[in-house]
């Protein structure tokens, strides 16, 4: 695993911090955690981001 450097504002350490705890985890494990979920996002809105995008035009049905 690689570590990184980040530099975030202080109001967005101590949000980090709180939902860490409300967790019961370390910051760095939230941290993962949501780069995989907005990796995970970001893969869904391959082709279902074009679904209907023909919808209005004649003859798309």
């Amino acid at each position: 695993m690689t570590r990184i450097l980040a530099d975030l504002p202080e109001e967005d350490i101590k949000w980090l911090d709180a939902r860490a705890a409300e967790q019961g985890k370390s910051r760095a494990s939230v941290l993962r955690d949501a780069v995989t979920a907005y990796r995970a996002a970001g893969e869904q809105q391959g082709i279902e981001r074009y679904f209907g995008i023909w919808a209005d035009r004649e003859g798309a049905r």
